[in-house]
């Protein structure tokens, strides 16, 4: 069971370090302002920075908590200020963002729950804490 929760937390990891660095470009940022986000040139490149540090902290299992908390902090506001499929006239346009807001909102919990149960056995997490247990 212990490697089922590796793989969970590699998998989970993977969308946003992979995505992380496309937040960096021209069109990540002018999509975002589009959608109506304030300071997107600062607040696109910044997501990015939140969410990489988030899915690197998980995939590592280092300060486990914290990175899911981190990872939740990004998708909140991405999730409702970029997907607003309500907002959305157009069906198949609505339907797909309505498909995004779905996925993030499910992330959300995914993240709330390693916030909540930390990263497992096969972790640097627990690693340090078997090393504070046998200096005690």
């Amino acid at each position: 069971m212990k490697y089922s929760l590796l793989a969970g937390r590699i998998l989970f990891s993977l969308i946003f370090i992979i995505s992380s660095f496309g937040h960096f470009g021209e069109q990540s940022i002018g999509f975002a302002a589009s959608k109506g986000v304030p300071l997107a040139g600062v607040l696109v490149p910044l997501s990015g920075i939140i969410e990489l540090f988030g899915g690197l902290s998980i995939i590592l299992g280092y300060k486990t908590k914290w990175g899911a908390w981190l990872i939740v902090l990004f998708l909140l506001p991405v999730t409702f200020m970029l997907h607003n499929f309500w907002t959305i006239t157009d069906p198949m346009a609505q339907q797909m963002d309505m498909a995004a807001f779905m996925k993030n909102i499910s992330m959300i919990g995914a993240a709330l729950i390693i916030a909540y149960h930390g990263a497992g056995p096969l972790s640097l997490d627990n690693r340090a804490t078997r090393n504070n247990d046998m200096l005690e």
